[in-house]
């Protein structure tokens, strides 16, 4: 196999006994890292109860501990953990978030996100829920299933084994929101011995930054069995939603998971997806009033405010569209500004 670019570096890395988060970083110093991100790091991982005790400790005994300074020189991983600006030494430390249409070729909005791993896990959260998701999930409750909806549990697993097991000088992990799917790519070929199919059953774990990784399961942001992706298809199963896509893709590794079964678009009459036989409620509408309805099929109690930012338009351009679905007979409000859309099959 010929090697250029990242595996190059790395294969060079590992035939030295190294690997690319555990190699001191010269040009970083204590100043670099940022006390509150470790701060929020130790509140995590209390839940689990992994982390050693580091009551009193300074920053760079902390550090120590985690084992991520040599000689009180930062290493790399420290950096990607709990840097003040870690695009400032390597880069792309950073996650994409694009709304697309019916394809890729399809952009409606986007959000770039800069930072270390601990913010980053928090703020991708919080922009899928203001800007991308129907309805917000709450990573710190992982265990909940919510049937229609991307399990929280496969989320967070998807975006940890993203930031875990990217190839850190490489380019920036990369979030695609569909209506009905939506996938989580990181640059990073799998492990030699690894391949896609042993990612869907028992496999050992082999993290591509093991420095990173230690400290995510110090954390109890991970567990070190090779669990994750095994995780991703176990919460799919268990909300009755079609088995995940894994595949190597670009020089890295993407993972989707899907909404419905048949493929068809998000929303139906609330509670599920639209039939073909309920096709002549949407006949007539625009592809913008189609992502309307579709919205709010999902949610239908969301307000016109959170439309617009779903949407990336004004108030007023939403409640033009709200106004064209009511005249249409489709969409009635029940019980005021607060109370919820009721949708009507205006067939008949």
């Amino acid at each position: 196999m010929e090697l250029t670019g990242v595996e190059l570096n790395e294969f060079l890395l590992k035939k030295a006994g190294k690997t690319w988060d555990d190699v001191i970083e010269e040009g970083a110093n204590i100043s670099d890292i940022d006390s509150q991100s470790i701060k929020k790091f130790i509140e995590d991982s209390k839940v689990q109860g992994r982390l050693p005790d580091t009551t009193g400790l300074s920053t760079v005994q902390i550090l120590d501990k985690l084992r991520l300074v040599e000689e009180k020189k930062l290493k790399r991983a420290s950096i990607i953990l709990f840097g003040k600006d870690p695009s400032r030494f390597f880069p792309n430390v950073t996650v994409k978030i694009g709304r697309f249409g019916l394809d890729g070729s399809d952009l409606k909005f986007q959000e770039i996100l800069e930072g270390n791993l601990v913010h980053l896990l928090n703020e991708v959260q919080v922009q899928l829920n203001y800007k991308f998701l129907t309805r917000p999930v709450d990573f710190a409750g992982m265990h909940r299933i919510e049937k229609g909806e991307y399990p929280v549990a496969a989320l967070r697993e998807m975006l940890l084994n993203a930031l875990v097991h990217k190839a850190y000088m490489g380019a920036a992990i990369q979030i695609r929101v569909f209506d009905t799917k939506l996938s989580i790519w990181n640059e990073g070929l799998l492990p030699q011995g690894l391949d896609i199919d042993s990612l869907k059953s028992d496999h050992n774990s082999s993290p591509r930054n093991p420095k990173i990784a230690d400290a995510c399961f110090k954390a109890g942001y991970i567990d070190t069995w090779g669990r994750g992706t095994l995780k991703i298809i176990n919460a799919c199963k268990e909300a009755e939603l079609p088995e995940p896509e894994i595949i190597e893709k670009d020089g890295g590794v993407q993972v989707t998971i899907f909404k419905i079964s048949d493929g068809g678009p998000i929303g139906g009459p609330i509670g599920g997806p639209i039939k073909k036989e309920d096709s002549g409620l949407i006949a007539d509408l625009t592809e913008r009033q189609k992502e309307n309805l579709a919205i709010i099929l999902e949610n239908n109690t969301i307000s016109k405010r959170k439309l617009a930012v779903q949407l990336g338009i004004n108030v007023s351009a939403a409640q033009g569209h709200l106004d064209t679905l009511k005249e249409k007979g489709i969409l009635e409000r029940k019980g005021g500004t607060r109370g919820s859309w009721i949708v009507k099959d205006n067939r008949s």
